[in-house]
């Protein structure tokens, strides 16, 4: 059977992303992926964010591939391991302490949305309250609570049942003339706002999925005061922008704020690996042995990948290479790209062009794919252009794509 027949008459319909790139795919090196018929494709999806620096990065699989041959233990449950040892102590001394943070670390299941149903269940056992506040335009997963939180409104159609405890705030880009914090303010202190404190607020500082709106400094911090003021506790969803991929290892740093919870999966993987942590402040750890778990939780080969993940990004300063070519990115596209036909915004390496209208964005991808680039679609109505190309891709791939990227852009719109 012809290939891509195999997937037709197989696979369930839920697929999604082979119909944006309706390549059959078989390797892929750095920034560069080959399908079976020898066809190379510049990658600024970035495996939705899980491969941060760049597909089978030499450094991390020689790691992986030691491990292996070593008969390292691959499966053991959340039971204490050399490999998890190793992982716990290098992130607390050269990713916590100098960023002068205290967190405990919690292994979860090993996707992003387990995180966040963690989150939640622990914030809701710390305060005893159910409600938990998101903003309009996040996303933060598609199992049941997760999905509570996301406001897309064809993700939500999915649950088959009302999602609740969960209230929507418009989020500070929405409304030119309301300020989010001082909304909130009122929500907390109005005795007829008929909305119930929340045991936390949960926000992205970068909606990605929301359509690449990054929130201002001084709005996280007004925000993070708001949650003090009120015994809130203030969760950071770093699942898609964490692992320096705003040019800091976490996205909030920018702001000097701490939150009291973080989640980080996709990058944390290293190489592409399913792996998830919830990091959360000491105090809050009042968790029973077992009380959230998973038979998959601490995934041995990720936590290597893990931390030959974190020592690629210190070793060569992955955070100021973001920073510089986040420049590259932002003078190329506004060079090229008039404020007329699109809005740019964006932050390290990843940016968004918004074009406005689904079926506009639609044909710019289709055209870059094309024309060798994979990239995907995001924001209300997939009206925008998402760039998210690896950490590592070296000047003259990351210029090679703008240009793929522009010339779509001003073909489809005149």
């Amino acid at each position: 059977m012809e290939q891509k027949k195999i997937f037709e008459t197989y696979e369930s319909e839920v697929r999604s992303y082979c119909r944006s790139f309706p390549s059959v795919f078989q390797k892929a090196k750095g920034s560069i992926i080959t399908d079976v018929d020898g066809k190379e494709y510049l990658d600024f999806f970035c495996g939705a964010g899980a491969v941060n620096y760049g597909h089978n990065n030499d450094y991390i699989k020689e790691k992986l591939i030691t491990y292996l041959q070593n008969d390292g233990i691959l499966h053991s449950l959340d039971m204490m391991t050399d490999a998890k040892a190793a992982f716990l102590e290098y992130f607390e001394k050269q990713i916590l302490k100098p960023r002068g943070l205290d967190y405990k670390v919690m292994f979860v299941g090993p996707t992003g949305t387990n995180g966040v149903e963690a989150a939640l269940k622990l914030a809701r056992k710390v305060k005893k309250r159910e409600s938990v506040w998101a903003l309009m335009g996040c996303f933060h997963g598609m199992t049941l609570a997760s999905l509570a939180l996301t406001s897309d409104k064809d993700s939500r159609k999915g649950a088959g049942i009302p999602l609740e405890y969960v209230t929507h705030i418009p989020a500070p880009y929405m409304f030119k003339n309301l300020d989010t914090i001082s909304y909130m303010e009122t929500l907390l202190t109005d005795d007829h706002s008929g909305v119930e404190k929340p045991a936390a607020l949960i926000i992205e500082t970068v909606q990605a999925e929301g359509g690449i709106h990054v929130f201002e400094a001084e709005w996280l911090q007004r925000v993070r005061s708001l949650c003090d003021r009120h015994d809130i506790l203030l969760i950071v969803d770093d699942i898609q922008v964490g692992c320096a991929r705003t040019g800091t290892f976490f996205s909030f740093e920018r702001a000097g704020i701490v939150p009291d919870m973080v989640i980080l999966s996709k990058s944390i993987g290293g190489i592409g690996l399913p792996f998830a942590l919830t990091l959360l402040k000491p105090e809050l750890d009042i968790w029973t042995p077992g009380e959230h778990n998973g038979t998959f939780r601490g995934n041995q080969l990720a936590i290597v990948a893990a931390k030959a993940g974190l020592e690629y990004m210190l070793e060569h300063h992955i955070e100021a290479e973001v920073q510089k070519k986040a420049t590259v990115i932002k003078n190329y596209l506004t060079e090229h790209i008039s404020a007329d036909k699109a809005e740019i915004r964006g932050i390290g390496m990843i940016w968004g062009i918004d074009v406005y209208h689904g079926e506009v964005s639609a044909a710019i991808t289709k055209k870059c794919f094309e024309n060798g680039l994979i990239i995907e679609r995001a924001g209300r109505d997939n009206s925008v252009v998402k760039l998210m190309p690896a950490l590592t891709i070296t000047e003259q791939q990351l210029l090679d794509g703008l240009k793929i990227i522009c010339d779509a852009v001003n073909t489809i719109i005149k």
